[in-house]
């Protein structure tokens, strides 16, 4: 049951960033800059919105004789293409906040991740670019299209919490920013 209703709030907030999308609008980030982390993998959420157009239409051909499989089939396929779309869009009105009023670093990824990182916590960061990334205890990798482009280390864990509730300790925070170079630089400020 508890996890059918975290299905139903992600579909919500999926759908709810797909409205702040189209009004060309952000998601908690009045006081503070954002950093982005859209932009590598807008083609690649282009190509998997694409392939399902393709899908859809394909299969409304094959289906047309059969109404019911049709329809049930038609409102799937829309759904997923919604869904895909929606699922950038999280990406794009979502992006990492840095708050140096309230001392703190928000780190997310869709509507899947949000970690707040408080400031005093960062040891060192850095922009370090990786492509592979193995599970390890006390870090966590925010990947976008497989790749990280800063990392954090911290003087004290921070509580990570998971998709379906379940937390872990992270103390080394890797994750990808648009402009790398200038979160590390307005971290290296914000720090001072």
């Amino acid at each position: 049951m508890r996890a059918g209703g975290l299905l139903v709030r992600h579909e919500v907030r999926l759908l709810a960033s797909l409205a702040l999308w189209v009004a060309r609008r952000t998601h908690g980030t009045k006081s503070g800059s954002a950093f982005g982390y859209a932009r590598g993998q807008g083609a690649m959420m282009a190509g998997f919105a694409f392939v399902c157009v393709v899908e859809t239409v394909a299969l409304s051909v094959l289906l047309w004789d059969w109404p019911t499989v049709h329809a049930v089939f038609l409102f799937l396929d829309v759904y997923t293409i919604v869904f895909v779309v929606a699922l950038h869009a999280s990406s794009v009105v979502r992006p990492h906040v840095l708050d140096v009023e309230h001392g703190s670093l928000r780190i997310r990824r869709y509507v899947h991740v949000d970690l707040l990182v408080p400031l005093e916590r960062i040891a060192s960061v850095r922009r370090e670019m990786r492509m592979t990334h193995e599970r390890a205890d006390g870090e966590l990798d925010v990947e976008v299209g497989s790749q990280t482009s800063v990392t954090l280390e911290l003087t004290e864990p921070v509580t990570y919490v998971g998709f379906f509730g379940r937390s872990r300790e992270v103390r080394v925070v890797r994750f990808h920013a648009d402009d790398p170079d200038g979160l590390v630089r307005a971290l290296g400020r914000a720090r001072v």
